[in-house]
This record gives C-alpha cells, structure tokens and sequence, in this order.
C-alpha cells in the first residue's frame, strides 16, 4: 500500500511537471508569427540590456534544424516605459540583421512583433556570457549553466573572436558597438564567442576618409529615459562621460574590452561597481592582481583614460596569440580554409599532441567541428582522423554517440585513399567499445568486410585479429554467408604466409560462435584446399583440427576423420621441412584421431555382431 502510494505521488509530480512545462511553453510566443515556422523546446538563458531577451532552445519545423529563439515579453516592463524599451531593442537587432561576420551572432529569422512579444531566431546557442559569470536574471532554476566555469584557453580564444569581431565592425562596418558587456557576447553551442546587442551602436557619421561617430546627449550617458534603456555604464568608456566631448570612436570599444577582460577574471565583477564618475578614475590605481599575467598590462593599457592612448584591436590580438598553443591552435582551426592541402596536412600531423593541453570540453565543441569539415575532402581524412580518434578516447559512451560516432559514419565508407580503412582498423577497439551494437552492425561489420577484401596486408591482419571479439554481435545468417566465406577466400587466395596464418587463428576463435553442421559443411572440407605448406600454415590447420576434435558441441565422425582428416594429415607426417616440435604435435593429433576412429568403429562391429 506504501508503495502504490509512492508510486502515485512520484507519477502525479512528473504529470504536473510535465503540463507546467508544456503550457510555459506554449505561453512563450502567444500569437507570434515566428511560431509558424519554429518550435521552442526550452528555456536556456537571458542576454541583452537588463538580461530582457529570454533565449529559448528550437527547431526550424520545416528543416527540423537546431536554432535558439530571442523572446522579450513585454509584459516584463511598466506600460510607461514599454515604447522607448522596444524602440530601443528593435533598434538593435534590426541593426545585427544587417550584419554578417563568423564573429557576429547569426540572425536565422528576423524580428516579429505581436501584442504580447518580441522574438526572432538565431544560430543554436549555449549561453550568454553574463549568464555564465553568475547573472541568472530571466533564467529558469535548473539551467545549464549552472556551476559551469570557463577554462583560460576559452576565455582568451573567446576574446580573441571578440577582437577580430571588433576590427570588422570598427574597419569594414564603420560601427561602434557602445554596449559591449557580458550580456552582449552569445556564447553558440559550440563555444564561439559572438558580440549581440546593437541597441547602441553609432554609426560612422562621416564620409571622410577618417571615420567619425557622432552620439547624442542620450547615447554618451548623461541622460537616459528608463534605466534600462542605455548602455551598462561600468563598461562606458570614461569620454562617454565627458560634457565637453562627444565623438566617440573604435578605442571607447576597445576600454569596454578591457573591462570585460576584468570582470572575467574577477568572477564577472567591474573594477567600477556602478561608480564611474570621471575625476575618481583618473585617480584611481586599478587592482589587477586576478588578470592572468600575459594580459594583464595590456588591459592596464585598455583602461588607459585617454583614448589615444589605448592599444587597438590588431595590438590585442598579437598579445594574446603570442605563447599560447591552445589559443594558436584554435585560431588556425578556424582558417583553415585559407591553406591548402600539404599546409593542412603538417598541422595536422602536429596536432594530436596539442590536444592534450586542451581541455576536453574545448576538444569536443570547438575541434571536432573544425575537423569534421575537412571530410569533404577525402584525401585530408587520414590526417584528421588520428585527431578524432585522440578526443575519441576521453569521450565517455554519450559523447561519443552524440558528437564523434554521426561524423566517423560519414568517412567510414571511403574506399581512397586506403590510410582511411587502416586507420579504423587500428582503432577498432575503441569503436567497438563505444559504439552501440545496432550501428556494429550496420556500419562497423561493412567495414570489416571490405577490410578482408582490401590488398593492404596490414589492413588484413589488424581486421582478422579484431574480429572475434564481437563475434557475438554477428549474426548467423551474416556469419554463414558473408563473413565465413570471405575469410576462406582471403586464405586461399593470398599470398602472404602471415594473412593465412591469421585467417586459420581467426577462423578458430570463431568455432564457438559456428554450428557443428557448418564446421563440418564449410570449414573442414575448406582445410585441405590451403594450397601452402609452410609449417606455420599447417600448424593453424592443426589447431583447427583439434579445437573440433576436442569441442563440446561438435563431435567429428569416425567417417570424416577416416576418410577426409586422416589421409590429409598422415603424408604431412613424413615432411622434412618439420620440426621435431611440430611432428610430435602433428603425430599426436593424428595418432588421437585413429584412437577415436578405432574405439567408435570397435563399438559399432561389436553391437552389430550382438544382432546377428
């Protein structure tokens, strides 16, 4: 009675769980144009000023590819200051629509507007930066980014993104971000750092060869209609403060950097805490203990007063790829393109012992996809399949069903060049420990087949020597008449002593997994028409015959072995290319075979004669 009580308790929680999940979702875009071609799943994370946008995980319904869906309830805010927050959050992604950099959030679908919302949707995304520094405003309590901390590597490779972002807006889009914050960098599922937030950007006002920005009272921070509606004033540049001065350029970005490089290392914290006035920062002598050592003068720079002063974004750049193989690595990952294929080839061949200094988390979202987009390109594959293999191994079984296992499935049927097939096969271990029996069998075992059939002898013997070690997961009908006769052929047409050896040593590792009638149908009668006789050859045909001679399950008759075993084995026993060793165990096999045939034959006459 308890436990039926238990049990209706722990049933009727999950049903309510359930239906507040599914009516949370359906009240997220009520009547939203944007609902008619995506679906919202979940909700992951808030970015933007005030953390307004609520970001929900999804899927475009005609394609069913991931996306991430940007909401802003407008019920979040007091009627009086809706107007001038909407105004301000159109402003914006109108602006980041207009945009494309690897380095600027991807916009899939563009803004819709409804009576209750805002949304638009956008490339699959993890997190917002301010989120994962501790911000949890808008966020739903069980999140994913919950204890998740950055490793050094991604922060400076992040801010590395961040940088090359800054120079294509500062050079190409003649842009000034003017917000550039946590809550303005998206974190996408693959730990791409990408800048959001165009709320208050200023455009280059000048058609001059110098480019100008020009701001308003309003948008250098004297003065601002809701609080909500301005830039996050402890990442403002100290001129944005300054009355006699209003133009504003690529260095106020750049001090905004800096104070994001600040907070990152003082666990999302400003070095200003809300207090910004202009006289105390001149003064002030800022703390950078936290700031890792090779970035912490050059943020002392960024956070220069005069902007003239300040490094630019390529001085940034330099500074953080200098020493640094993990943030070196990434970078070239992600130009690879540009190279050709001997470049690709050396950096690949170096890159397996670089691996080892990432963290795995870094290696399983921000590699594996630079590598997976080399296989279109079949004669880069061997060179990046070594690498795939190294993150293979750290992966537990889940990671690499979800992140390795779909892309190995796109290489695993090259046929050229033949590297490939060596390479799976010497990491067929690791394969079939993490993959899943149904893809062995749909994927792996086609594999070994064309192994078996390849002229490599290498590729041979590594798939003859692994396949008794998922010999269970093989079917009979497969084993019978795909698998069994190829192995005969290979021994028979080969000519390389070792690979016959290895099919005899594998053929009897199979004898457990084979029927008494297809031994005696198909492997025995198969034995004599190895047209080798080397000693080791016949030592592997040897061991055949006793395995079957001694098996639980297969008991070979005293016709078979007088008529068929016994002539074939008896000449074998005056060949002088044996050794003693070798004789003595031939001798022996034979002489316990006429043992048998003599006993069984004894029997059969004596009941006979009992008859007459």
């Amino acid at each position: 009675f308890i436990m039926h009580k238990l049990l209706n308790a722990v049933l009727n929680r999950f049903c309510n769980t359930v239906s507040s999940t599914v009516s949370q979702l359906q009240g997220v875009l009520p009547g939203n144009p944007v609902t008619r071609e995506y679906e919202v799943t979940r909700h992951i994370a808030s970015a933007g000023p005030g953390l307004l946008w609520k970001i929900y995980s999804g899927y475009k319904k005609s394609t069913k590819q991931n996306a991430s869906i940007f909401v802003f309830e407008k019920r979040q805010v007091v009627p009086q200051d809706r107007d001038i927050l909407i105004e301000t959050l159109k402003r914006g992604i109108a602006q980041l629509t207009k945009l494309r950099h690897p380095q600027i959030l991807v916009v899939q679908h563009p803004l819709e507007e409804s009576r209750d919302c805002l949304a638009f949707a956008t490339e699959p995304v993890f997190s917002s930066l301010a989120n994962i520094l501790g911000n949890k405003e808008n966020l739903p309590p069980n999140c994913d980014v919950n204890g998740y901390q950055l490793f050094d590597v991604e922060i400076k490779y992040g801010l590395m993104q961040i940088g090359e972002g800054l120079v294509f807006l500062h050079k190409d889009a003649k842009i000034v971000h003017h917000n550039l914050c946590p809550s303005s960098i998206i974190i996408n599922e693959q730990g791409a750092w990408k800048i959001f937030g165009f709320d208050f950007a200023i455009q280059n006002s000048s058609s001059d060869a110098m480019p100008t920005w020009r701001c308003s009272e309003e948008d250098c921070g004297s003065s601002y209609p809701h609080a909500l509606a301005h830039p996050h004033p402890d990442y403002l540049a100290p001129e944005c403060f300054s009355k006699d001065k209003k133009t504003l350029g690529p260095p106020s970005d750049n001090y905004s950097l800096g104070v994001l490089i600040y907070a990152l290392y003082n666990e999302g914290r400003s070095p200003f805490n809300g207090d910004r006035k202009l006289a105390r920062l001149k003064n002030s002598e800022l703390s950078l203990s936290k700031v890792v050592d090779g970035l912490r003068q050059l943020v002392k720079m960024m956070l220069h007063p005069s902007p003239e002063l300040r490094p630019d974004e390529h001085e940034f750049l330099k500074v953080l790829i200098i020493n640094n193989v993990g943030v070196k690595a990434l970078n070239y990952l992600d130009s690879l393109f540009q190279w050709d294929n001997k470049q690709k080839s050396h950096f690949y061949k170096g890159l397996p012992q670089i691996l080892g200094q990432l963290p795995h988390r870094v290696c399983l979202l921000r590699v594996v996809p630079c590598l997976t987009r080399e296989f279109v390109n079949p004669m880069m594959v061997p060179f990046v399949l070594p690498s795939m293999f190294v993150i293979a191994e750290k992966c537990n079984k889940q990671e690499f069903i979800s992140h390795i296992l779909p892309q190995l499935k796109t290489v695993i049927t090259i046929q050229e060049p033949v590297q490939v097939l060596l390479i799976f096969m010497q990491r067929m271990e690791l394969m079939l420990k993490m993959t899943p029996c149904e893809d062995v069998k749909s994927d792996v075992l086609p594999l070994l087949y064309r192994a078996l059939e390849s002229d490599s002898q290498d590729i041979q013997e590594l798939c003859l020597s692994v396949l008794p070690t998922f010999a269970e997961l093989i079917e009979y009908p497969a084993m019978k008449n795909a698998l069994l006769p190829r192995i005969k052929r290979l021994c028979i047409s080969t000519s390389f002593v070792s690979v016959r050896v290895n099919c005899l040593v594998c053929i009897g590792k199979l004898l457990d997994y084979l029927d008494k009638w297809l031994v005696m149908d198909e492997v025995l009668p198969f034995l004599p028409q190895i047209p080798s006789k080397e000693p080791a050859v016949l030592m592997g045909i040897l061991g055949i015959y006793k395995l079957v001679l001694n098996h639980k399950k297969m008991s070979m008759s005293k016709e078979i072995m007088a008529q068929k075993v016994i002539p074939f084995l008896m000449p074998l026993c005056v060949e002088n290319f044996l050794t003693l060793n070798q004789f003595n165990a031939l001798i022996s096999v034979v002489k316990e075979m006429v043992s048998k045939v003599e006993q069984e034959h004894r029997v059969k006459l004596e009941q006979l004669y009992e008859e007459q």
